[in-house]
């Protein structure tokens, strides 16, 4: 029982690492483009 544990604890370790490392790859870069919109003022 307690080899489960310690391999699950692995497991989510390793996991939660990996995670960051593929965040911080620059894979999870969102598309960037320029938006540009008129924007009308009512001035009386």
């Amino acid at each position: 029982m307690g080899r489960i544990i310690t391999l699950l604890v692995v497991l989510i370790v390793l996991g939660v690492l990996g995670l960051i490392g593929y965040s911080y790859s620059g894979y999870l870069v969102p598309a960037q483009t320029t938006v540009t919109s008129p924007v009308e003022l009512d001035v009386d």
